[in-house]
């Protein structure tokens, strides 16, 4: 029998294409393996650094494809190791606990630090109906948690806040998530489906990159600091319970001592739950990549070091705000979940693959303890 290996790296978006890309070879008769006939890597070229562990790969195999956010100037370095393949299709899945479904591909945002748009193109949106029927057939074979992926879902073509209705509506009993989200496109009615919605769960990725304006203004982000915070406030009072996390790159081109303290900022007045912190990677054809002022590499990992602390004390601090309190967990691996908010629960029983009602009784820095009652 044949055999094969997926290496992915990236997003969500990419982990789904991997999925349809796996039960496509399975359909053929292949075999996942650690020694495969094929290997097919699934690259993001949104960081410098995932590119370079990509090529180290497709070295070490010799049966390689290549696929994902490609750039064309990394085209001719992985033609010498491998197929170059364009991922054109939406391939089936096999359903399971936790399942993704994009909805909407590439982005017409063009920040200008992003490869997105030259490697995804520009937005297209999957028709409702589509998207539906997919998240049946998930929930038809047992899944209790759907994933609807998009670069910027809030600007999905046939209205998400009434996307989101249309599967809340469908039976069952499940929890309904989605990636990721763009401030300046952030309206109240996806606010108030989120929190009206009971299937909808209170977690929010909602990128911020940098706490001060002129950064903003450089990385092309459309708002202002200001428009951000008075947002990431209303979802807070709109929706009690959220968990309100965020994207942040330290040491952009041009970004000062205080450039970087505006963010430090930003993140004592907003205690972000969750944050995604990188280090401004310059990507081939950006105009981020041609600014002036680059910053080092060793003030980016000061820089880093001193956010994530930050995070860090206000992760425990929030977490411990939930002790004592009753909520509901979907358990995906042994003694291991996620609360409705995304939060990671460990707890003293194993319920794999199903919801638990949880007493939490401690907080830990990246998550919390429970028992299930």
């Amino acid at each position: 029998m044949k055999k094969y290996k997926i290496i992915t790296y990236g997003c969500l978006a990419n982990h789904s294409d991997s999925e349809r890309i796996a039960k496509k070879l399975e359909d053929q008769g292949y075999l996942k393996s650690e020694n495969p006939d094929l290997v097919i890597i699934n690259i993001c070229s949104i960081r410098q650094a995932a590119v370079d562990r990509a090529f180290a790969q497709a070295k070490k195999y010799k049966n390689v494809i290549v696929t994902g956010c490609l750039l064309k100037s990394d085209y001719d370095k992985f033609t010498k190791y491998a197929k170059i393949v364009k991922k054109e299709n939406l391939f089936s899945v096999k359903p399971k606990n936790s399942c993704l479904i994009p909805i909407m591909t590439g982005c017409n945002n063009f920040c200008s630090y992003c490869v997105v748009p030259y490697t995804r193109g520009r937005e297209y949106s999957r028709p409702p109906k589509e998207i539906i029927d997919e998240a049946k057939l998930f929930i038809n074979n047992g899944a209790k948690e759907i994933w609807l992926l998009g670069q910027n879902v809030n600007s999905y073509k046939y209205d998400f806040p009434k996307l989101l209705y249309k599967i809340n509506s469908i039976p069952g009993d499940f929890w309904i998530r989605f990636l990721s989200s763009h401030p300046k496109d952030m309206g109240n009615d996806l606010i108030k489906s989120i929190r009206d919605l009971p299937k909808v769960t209170e977690y929010i990725n909602l990128a911020v990159q940098s706490g001060d304006n002129e950064i903003l203004k450089k990385m092309n982000r459309n708002y202002s600091i200001e428009e951000y915070k008075k947002l990431a406030l209303k979802i807070k009072r709109e929706i009690p319970n959220v968990c309100l996390s965020t994207d942040i790159i330290v040491g952009f081109p041009g970004e000062t001592k205080k450039a970087f303290q505006n963010t430090v900022k930003l993140f004592k007045e907003i205690e972000f739950d969750m944050a995604y912190i990188s280090k401004y990677s310059p990507r081939p054809g950006t105009l981020a990549s041609k600014m002036k002022n680059q910053i080092t590499f060793e003030e980016k990992s000061r820089r880093y070091s001193e956010l994530n602390n930050l995070l860090k004390k206000i992760s425990l601090k929030r977490n411990k705000q939930l002790i004592g309190q009753e909520t509901r967990a979907l358990i995906n691996n042994n003694f291991i979940g996620k609360t409705k908010n995304f939060k990671t629960i460990k707890v003293n029983g194993s319920s794999n693959n199903s919801f638990v009602d949880v007493k939490i009784t401690k907080a830990l820095i990246w998550g919390l303890s429970g028992k299930i009652k």
